[in-house]
């Protein structure tokens, strides 16, 4: 299948027409009689204690209500942490020590936004500062393992000792900080008791939750609603300051109150992807099969909590190597805590793993897929377990061949059109493919209409549409009669939106509660003696057009409308909550997994690289939505290329501070920067991973290209760039 076709084929999102008209609400457009709205202020020191907090000038000013801190607002329900504790949870607003620039330490709460806005800018903080540390190489000394150690697989000390080809780099990633559309924002009201909020959030029982521990209530009390999300990808996984300081200040005031993030303030909203320094030793043999690998890595965490990604992962379990060493650790320094972004953990990694194989491919004067090739893994290296399903090496033939990899040059510099130098590269990526428990409620209607009902989010990568299309492929209903509700925490419950996990787990809670429906209604129809229906197996029914009938009989044909109305009932409709079968998953190692081949044109000249040409092939199991996973596929080549070549986060480490929190400073690829992107999904069988057989593809489509990037650049110029990003500086 084409790009071209992929793109026109299934339907548009159902969700479309809401988005580009604007009737698609997002957080801060929603609104509460009375409402207030309130504005951060923020620190200016990194560390230290806030002496006094002056805002008489700002309590002067037209519209203030009242400006909170920990001052004067009242205690949440948690337990104070031990004044010797160093891994605890932040709380907004709710003690006077200063543990990042920028934390925010106050909100003013006015009639409008910009009276709110204007009151901020007076309000005077004194400090008593305390000496900072945000730079992670001056912290490396004091790193340390988190987590559980992984045992050394063989020898791959002496193996590399021994070894005639081999490779030693180091490979260094600044921090990245999401910049989604969506600025994160929060609406509380209490009323009775009760709290209600609108939140940018990826999980709304999460939300609740913290809602509901966080003010000492139950769960019941508590209203979190989520319809859409302008972009996430890990950013609102966890609850941010925003959530607890707009929910505490409703309740101070006893009115609404709405707080929304300005750009710049977004640096400290949430997290962002860590700083990490990788040092990666390979060797082989002379026929290129590895021998000794080791991966070692570092990022930072922040001061007052843990927070580790598994950078060292991959090398644990992509290619077959018999010795084997992961060393993860992370080093404390005074900036908030890190989150997952895009591919967390596993696209750092595998920037320097797969830089590293480029690397050996040239000494070994081996192609870098004919390596790859020879250390495929086809059983799990690491445990022997099979794959439930791989299809990377048909990832690797068909991208290769669609992309005309054959006609590569091997030597570097040695590919040029008029003054560019052309390069290209390919590396490998692969992702977990997870589930976890979900409900969904599935509701047929009378009129032939369907509701499907399940409490999870959509950040942008199309749930509204896969698990309309997961229903109408059950119920044999058109798109157009299923309506999909989403986002309330009052809705059957599911887990957040991440890890690429969500249509494996709610489109399977779907597919199956569709099914059980489809069950009660043959039940219904088959009341009747005589009927074809009484007493027949569920494998020997099919649905069409809204209406069901026995395999091979087409006179048995009933409609829903037909059964409803003939037993008297306006709707049949059931809850169920999906597990996965954790048993025979268990047997075996499930996983996404991808190849990306891509060309860069480098003018020599001034430094300049362009991304012109990517193929990627995915290997995800049952494709369910080609055209939305053709997006997301694009999506992660957009974000891989930010990542290899624009994407910074600027630390000053004398201030502590983050220099560049604005789309001015921080460099993101537009429509200009990108060539094109084919995508080719390679289809799997597989009937472990899920009823569904769908794997995740969201974080997948990211993981090669960073590295892929970086060993195209190489292959156009001779140098090997092992610090992101890629800027025409090093090239010069």
């Amino acid at each position: 299948m084409t790009w071209q076709q992929q793109q026109q084929d299934g339907p548009s999102r159902v969700d479309g027409r809401a988005k580009v008209t604007g009737t698609a609400k997002y957080i801060a457009e929603f609104s509460f009689p009375r409402m207030a709205h309130g504005y951060l202020v923020q620190s200016t020191i990194a560390k230290g204690k806030i002496r006094d907090i002056d805002t008489a000038e700002a309590e002067k000013q037209p519209g203030v209500i009242k400006v909170l801190s920990h001052k004067n607002l009242s205690k949440l329900a948690i337990p104070a942490p031990a004044p010797d504790a160093v891994v605890r949870p932040f709380y907004a607003l709710t003690s006077d020590e200063i543990r990042f620039n920028a934390q925010p330490i106050a909100v003013v709460v006015a009639e409008t936004f910009e009276q709110a806005r204007y009151a901020a800018s007076l309000v005077k903080i004194a400090y008593d500062r305390a000496a900072h540390s945000t730079d992670l190489r001056g912290s490396l000394d004091k790193a340390f393992v988190s987590g559980r150690e992984q045992p050394d697989r063989g020898n791959p000390e002496e193996a590399f000792a021994a070894a005639e080809f081999k490779i030693e780099a180091e490979y260094t990633i600044p921090i990245e900080h999401h910049n989604a559309m969506e600025p994160h924002a929060t609406v509380a009201s209490w009323e009775d008791g009760k709290l209600t909020v609108y939140d940018k959030t990826q999980g709304i029982q999460g939300t609740t939750g913290y809602l509901a521990a966080a003010f000492g209530i139950d769960r019941a009390n508590v209203r979190v609603l989520s319809p859409f999300v302008g972009g996430a990808f890990g950013a609102a996984l966890r609850p941010g300051p925003n959530l607890i300081i707009a929910a505490m200040a409703a309740r101070e005031i006893e009115r609404p109150v709405k707080v929304v993030y300005s750009r710049r303030q977004l640096a400290t909203a949430h997290g962002y992807r860590p700083e990490s320094i990788q040092i990666v030793k390979a060797a082989a043999d002379k026929d290129g099969k590895l021998t000794s690998l080791t991966h070692q890595a570092t990022h930072n965490t922040s001061a007052y909590e843990n927070f580790s990604e598994n950078l060292v992962g991959m090398a644990r379990g992509l290619y077959a190597c018999p010795n084997v060493r992961t060393v993860s650790k992370i080093a404390r320094v005074d900036m908030q805590t890190p989150l997952w972004m895009r591919a967390p953990g596993m696209v750092s990694g595998a920037f320097a793993l797969e830089s590293a194989l480029d690397e050996l491919s040239y000494k070994l004067k081996i192609d870098p897929l004919e390596l790859r090739l020879r250390n495929y893994a086809e059983a799990d290296p690491e445990t022997g377990r099979p794959f439930s399903s791989k299809e990377l090496r048909e990832c690797y033939r068909q991208a290769a061949e669609r992309f005309g990899w054959s006609k590569r040059t091997p030597e570097p510099r040695s590919m040029r059109d008029g003054k560019y130098l052309i390069g290209w590269g390919m590396a490998t990526g692969m992702w977990p493919a997870g589930q976890a428990a979900a409900s969904a409620r599935v509701t047929i209607n009378a009129d032939g209409t369907a509701r499907v009902e399940s409490g999870t989010t959509d950040i942008g990568p199309g749930t509204y549409t896969t698990m309309t299309i997961i229903a109408s492929q059950v119920l044999g209903l058109p798109l157009e009669k299923i309506t999909f509700v989403l986002g309330d925490s009052e809705l059957p419950p599911s887990p957040a939106q991440g890890g690429s996990t969500t249509t494996s787990s709610v489109g399977t809670a779907v597919k199956e509660a569709s099914e059980l429906v489809l069950k009660e209604l043959a039940e219904l129809a088959g009341k009747d003696e005589g009927s074809p229906f009484r007493e027949i197996d569920a494998a020997n029914l099919i649905t069409e057009d809204g209406s069901i009938l026995v395999r091979g009989r087409p006179e048995t044909k009933l409609s829903f409308t037909e059964i409803l109305k003939k037993n008297n009932l306006g709707h049949i409709g059931l809850l169920h909550r999906s597990t996965p079968d954790t048993g025979e998953r268990g047997k075996y190692v499930i996983a996404s997994h991808g190849a990306q081949f891509l060309e860069v044109r480098v003018d020599e000249e001034i430094g300049n690289v362009r991304v012109t040409r990517v193929v990627q092939g995915t290997a995800a199991g049952k494709i369910i939505n080609p055209k939305g996973a053709h997006s997301q596929e694009m999506g992660g080549v957009v974000w891989g290329i930010g990542m290899a070549m624009t994407e910074k986060t600027e630390v000053d480490h004398a201030l502590g501070r983050i220099m560049n929190p604005n789309l001015a400073g921080y460099h993101v690829p537009v429509n200009a920067d990108i060539g094109r992107i084919e995508t080719i999904f390679v289809e799997e069988d597989d009937k472990i991973v899920n009823p569904l057989g769908a794997k995740g593809l969201g974080e997948l489509g990211m993981v090669g290209v960073p590295a892929a990037i970086a060993n195209a650049v190489f292959h156009a110029t001779g140098k090997r760039i092992r610090d992101l990003p890629i800027t025409p500086d090093k090239l010069l």
